[in-house]
């Protein structure tokens, strides 16, 4: 069979390429560098410094706020792998089981619905049942939002290993949930783990939806930089947000290294 040789990209292609790219990246890359400027003015380069960056250790609002998004990502991205991980283990092992289209429909609802829809629903819930608005609440909206995302990566991976290992486990000896426990886990705890991290990430990024159901001394990040970008652009929101681009970028990396991994040992675990 004859190898076919590698074509090089067209100039159009190149371009198309380098446009959208650009068009992609280029407004963080000013965040990014503007945040290290000197002067007050954000528009105007006064030259390399971290002054705002330790003018925002100061900043105890910014620091509250960055603790709340942090407090609420951590909880909501666990409950929602532990959530999302029990329903891809029943979509994926529970067989045709009576209400499993509803089940599923109503687990990947909020993939497709607007986040205004989602945060006002959960807001008119919270005021029926009269829960005050805070941490909690914000915790659970994001647990509903995230949990989906969840599912779909475990699901994902579960669909794509041999069943065999399981039922070879069980005929040594393990029960059913034994069983899982020492073989499937270990195979689909990276995938699990890319869940956490992608949960996480869309928890901390989240504006919609909390501002739905937040309540007074609990605003999130995005909610406080959303509220002072309204009055101006600080540079101490620069450096901020050039903070949350490196630690969401930190998580994205190790979320795909995590999915990598969980690819590999299913190819290996899948059957022949």
């Amino acid at each position: 069979m004859a190898v076919r040789p590698l074509t090089r990209p067209s100039s159009f292609n190149i371009v198309s390429l380098v446009l959208g790219l650009a068009f992609l990246y280029l407004p963080i890359v000013i965040l990014v560098i503007y945040s290290f400027n000197a002067s007050r003015l954000v528009t105007v380069w006064g030259g390399w410094s971290l002054r705002w960056y330790r003018e925002l250790l100061d900043n105890e609002a910014m620091l509250s706020a960055a603790w709340m998004s942090l407090r609420v990502g951590v909880m909501s991205a666990t409950l929602a792998t532990l959530l999302g991980t029990l329903a891809a283990v029943a979509l994926s092992r529970g067989g045709r089981f009576g209400g499993r289209t509803l089940f599923s429909g109503m687990l990947y609802a909020p993939l497709v619905m607007p986040e205004v829809i989602t945060g006002l629903s959960l807001l008119l819930l919270f005021v029926a049942v009269n829960a005050e608005r805070g941490f909690w609440t914000v915790t659970i909206a994001h647990t509903t939002l995230t949990m989906c995302f969840v599912t779909v990566v475990v699901q994902s991976r579960l669909g794509g290993l041999d069943r065999s290992l399981e039922e070879a486990a069980m005929d040594l000896g393990c029960g059913p949930a034994r069983a899982f426990v020492a073989v499937t886990l270990p195979l689909i705890l990276p995938s699990i783990v890319a869940g956490w991290m992608l949960a996480f990430t869309l928890s901390l990024d989240d504006l919609v939806i909390a501002s739905f159901t937040t309540g007074p001394g609990s605003s999130t990040l995005p909610i406080r930089i959303y509220s002072e970008v309204r009055l101006g652009v600080k540079p101490e929101i620069n450096a901020i947000c050039t903070l949350v681009i490196a630690g969401v970028a930190a998580v994205i990396v190790a979320a795909s290294l995590a999915s990598k991994l969980s690819s590999r040992q299913g190819e290996s675990a899948a059957p022949l």
